[in-house]
């Protein structure tokens, strides 16, 4: 029996994967074997044909950002004219749009801008929750941290107590990258640590939020650190169950790769083989985290299609606008009514959940038709 097979087979009967391990994985290039063992896993979790799907909007609040990740073509710098904080009356017309097409979930992103006080995102969590009944799946370790520095001297636990009493109700897993310092040095030293993302991650786990972890490959990562990052996020999961906190800890497993065209950051652009790989290695190796989302924003549909088949259960969101991805020049346009298209091409039957992954409704009918089809705006 060859070495992966062994792994694979270990892995089928329920046993965790180590670093060692999971560094053949990657070094394999039995792509499609390693696709049918996560396929396995995740029907394990999933025993049922259904994938999932939430109805969300990204709402990019601000572009000013003084972290200058090399990877990023959406920031600009402060004090640039083409830097926007967006009116608050603006977002509140974005939710409004979000709810009219029976959406649950806005991931309201944006750089971390030093001209932004604290109370200003309070205060505007605040007032969304006054006006609207929605899921706020909003802000990334890095705006966190930067909401401490200008809080005035707030521990990281008050700003995190004080943002899910406004009004944020769970932590996206954004600028999770690769959760090594070696690689974060050279595509974002501003950003901070592995360490300090896990740290505002684990922080939401203890307060009870629950989160989403991310992984982005093709910066020239090795395979070591791809699986040294696997490993943090199991381990941290771990600490979440261990500890009995009011919180399912990271709730969904998502990955991508990056996309380097119109970045300062030159690497050679990731295939569907490498992207596929690396979700399956990840469902293999992650066996404590239950859901794993598809990057159709970033693969496009037909390789979303195939993920659903490589470990993924979920769709993610129909992503009514999103720029961050898109100023990279990755635009891959899907509205809800070809998301359901989508999966049933997988052989699968669609369903619209919530943030935490609760079934709001199955479309088991081929005649299922929904009220608007909003088109993903850039």
């Amino acid at each position: 029996m060859s070495t992966i097979d062994r792994i694979l087979d270990s892995a089928l009967a329920g046993n965790r994967i180590s670093l060692e391990d999971c560094i053949q994985l990657y070094e394999s290039d039995q792509i499609e074997k390693m696709g049918h063992v996560a396929n396995q896993i995740m029907l394990r979790h999933h025993p049922d044909p259904i994938t999932t799907f939430v109805i969300g909007r990204n709402i990019n609040y601000t572009n000013i950002c003084d972290v200058y990740c090399r990877f990023c073509a959406f920031y600009r710098a402060p004090g640039s004219n083409e830097g926007y904080v967006l009116p608050d009356e603006t977002i509140f017309q974005k939710i409004q749009e979000t709810l009219d097409v029976n959406g649950t979930e806005i991931l309201m992103q944006g750089g971390t801008n030093p001209n932004l006080p604290f109370t200003y995102y309070t205060n505007l969590l605040r007032e969304i929750k006054k006006r609207f009944d929605i899921t706020m799946h909003s802000f990334s370790p890095a705006e966190i941290l930067k909401m401490k520095d200008v809080s005035g001297g707030l521990t990281l636990e008050e700003v995190m107590r004080e943002l899910n009493m406004a009004g944020l109700d769970s932590l996206p897993g954004g600028g999770g990258e690769i959760l090594d310092d070696r690689t974060r040095r050279k595509i974002s030293r501003l950003k901070g640590s592995w360490r300090d993302w896990m740290d505002v991650m684990q922080m939401a786990h203890k307060i009870g939020m629950s989160t989403t972890a991310t992984m982005v490959i093709g910066f020239g990562e090795s395979m070591e650190e791809r699986a040294l990052h696997l490993l943090r996020v199991r381990d941290a999961q771990d600490e979440c169950i261990a500890n009995k906190y009011n919180s399912p800890g990271f709730l969904a497993f998502i990955s991508w790769t990056f996309q380097p065209d119109n970045t300062n950051l030159k690497a050679d652009k990731l295939g569907p083989d490498d992207y596929l790989k690396n979700v399956a290695i990840s469902r293999i190796m992650l066996d404590n985290i239950p859901n794993f989302q598809s990057s159709w924003v970033t693969m496009g549909p037909e390789v979303g299609k195939k993920s659903l088949h490589f470990g993924c259960n979920d769709f993610g969101s129909t992503m009514i606008e999103e720029n961050v991805v898109s100023a990279a020049g990755t635009t891959h346009k899907v509205n809800i009514g070809s998301t359901l298209q989508i999966i049933r091409e997988a052989g699968k039957i669609p369903a619209q959940r919530n943030t935490r992954y609760e079934i709001l409704r199955i479309f088991d009918n081929e005649e299922d038709k929904v009220d608007n089809d909003f088109v993903m705006q850039n």
